[in-house]
């Protein structure tokens, strides 16, 4: 069984154990994802089976994108609502006008400083391993291109928006950025993956689907590749 199978991860599972039903349900060797998603995110999720993972590289370098929810006033250790909250500061006095004026400088190329709670390399060790033991290090920049940013509704302290963005890119801390920038911190509340390269959610099967095929049905839903 080789494809790709499009799966709609749901609040509260990580990536790895959306693998891992895949595997166990339908008696899979191999299969890997395209780009992970965090535990409390839901959407796409780009599940490479058989042969697919061999060519997962083609699929890590597409754009994202992304509807979510930033709250201001509360600044976390994480960047969104799992972490532990760092500072409070009141955002009842920034005007629309502010908040959007400082969206759009986010938008294009820009540097980003990947958060301490990541997957990314230290010498060896997770960076997450490191911040579970109260450790953090210098992180390099990184290059990243954010080529929309559209706000979707303010009722403060909550701010909905959509975001289309290169690989790469951490919304949690856009979130913080953008938190930082306005003077009153912020944190991601919420969020979810709408499209991955030219997959999108709405062509998804979600894992309460997934529970009822058979593996005949799993392969009928599979994506050939060339």
């Amino acid at each position: 069984m080789d494809g790709i199978l499009l799966v709609d991860k749901p609040k509260g599972m990580t990536s790895h154990d959306v693998i891992d039903f895949v595997r166990r349900s339908f008696g899979i060797a191999k299969a890997g994802h395209a780009g992970t998603l965090d535990p409390s995110a839901t959407g796409l999720l780009v599940v490479l089976i058989g042969k697919a993972t061999k060519i997962s590289s083609r699929f890590l370098g597409e754009d994202k994108e992304y509807e979510a929810v930033m709250t201001l006033g509360k600044k976390t250790h994480t960047g969104d609502a799992d972490g532990r909250i760092l500072q409070e500061r009141p955002a009842s006095g920034i005007s629309e006008e502010r908040i959007r004026s400082v969206f759009a400088d986010f938008e294009g190329e820009t540097d980003q400083v990947p958060p301490m709670v990541s997957a990314l390399h230290h010498k060896g060790r997770r960076l997450y391993e490191l911040a579970r033991k109260g450790t953090e290090v210098p992180r390099e920049p990184r290059k990243i291109r954010i080529s929309e940013l559209r706000i979707d509704g303010i009722d403060l302290p909550d701010i909905r928006f959509t975001v289309r963005c290169s690989k790469g890119t951490y919304i949690r801390k856009l979130c913080d950025d953008i938190g930082e920038a306005l003077g009153c911190g912020a944190h991601l509340s919420g969020l979810r993956r709408l499209k991955a390269g030219e997959f999108t959610v709405e062509n998804s099967t979600d894992i309460e689907k997934l529970k009822s095929f058979s593996s005949e049905e799993l392969e009928r839903r599979l994506i050939r590749y060339e």
